[in-house]
């Protein structure tokens, strides 16, 4: 069997449950999912790429991640304090319910709400009142883990690969060229000229290769191909009416 190290790039399944409340709050696998009511059709169920080490998931299944066998299951435990962290009261509030009048929202317990640029889930409603809890929803809760690791990115594509789907979401339409693991050039696709959530993702792109593969140049390449002009036709001869053509005397 071989171990996963810190800095390998890796491609898990898991369920990931609240301890106390046996509530499923993530997971790979459309079944579970199903099973626990909570699927999502617009989500997709699969196993998703992790940089180990990189920061991306909770701090209790990173550490589970390393040293854990290729191809094993395994079940653990993660205290608040290595999952979303301890609850802090100072971030429970009372808010004028006029605060959310003006945005055009009606306030109801355990809805989630964005006041300020700051997301939070309403707990309480009294007159004129609103008490949101600003915590991270999973705050303050031990976490259960159930876990595989199915494989791990070997070649220098695919680490990219990896990469530009953990961080953008997908891989596809990206060209890529590794002439060595210092130096990764990627080919744009159309679409991502124009998308804003590229703008942001291509620095941790750039953040993760250098962590994965120690790359030293990382290269976007952006091309404006010309479109091939169309032919021309020639134009069609005129028909000429039979009675318009000259007749021999």
């Amino acid at each position: 069997m071989s171990k996963v190290a810190k800095g390998d790039i890796v491609r898990i399944d898991f369920d990931g449950w609240v301890e106390d409340s046996n509530e499923l709050f993530d997971t790979t696998n459309a079944q579970t999912a199903q099973d626990a009511g909570v699927y999502n059709e617009k989500i997709q169920y699969s196993a998703i790429p992790v940089l180990v080490g990189g920061g991306r998931v909770f701090q209790g299944l990173e550490e589970a991640l390393e040293g854990s066998e290729i191809g094993e299951e395994y079940d653990i435990v993660i205290p608040a304090e290595k999952a979303a962290g301890l609850r802090d009261p100072k971030l429970v509030e009372m808010m004028a319910l006029r605060e959310f009048l003006k945005q055009d929202i009606e306030p109801h317990i355990g809805m989630e709400v964005n006041i300020k640029n700051r997301v939070g889930i309403v707990t309480a409603i009294t007159a004129g009142r609103v008490r949101v809890d600003f915590n991270r929803r999973l705050a303050g809760k031990s976490l259960k883990y159930h876990f595989k690791v199915l494989s791990r990115a070997e070649d220098d594509e695919e680490k990219v690969k990896a990469v530009l789907e953990m961080d953008y979401g997908t891989a596809e339409g990206f060209r890529i060229n590794v002439p060595s693991p210092a130096s990764v050039c990627i080919v744009l696709p159309d679409v991502c000229k124009y998308d804003q959530k590229w703008l942001l993702a291509k620095y941790r792109v750039v953040a993760d290769l250098r962590e994965g593969m120690k790359a030293d140049k990382v290269r976007f390449v952006e091309e404006y191909v010309k479109p091939a002009e169309a032919p021309k036709e020639e134009p069609a001869p005129e028909e000429i009416a039979p009675e318009e053509i000259p007749q021999e005397e």
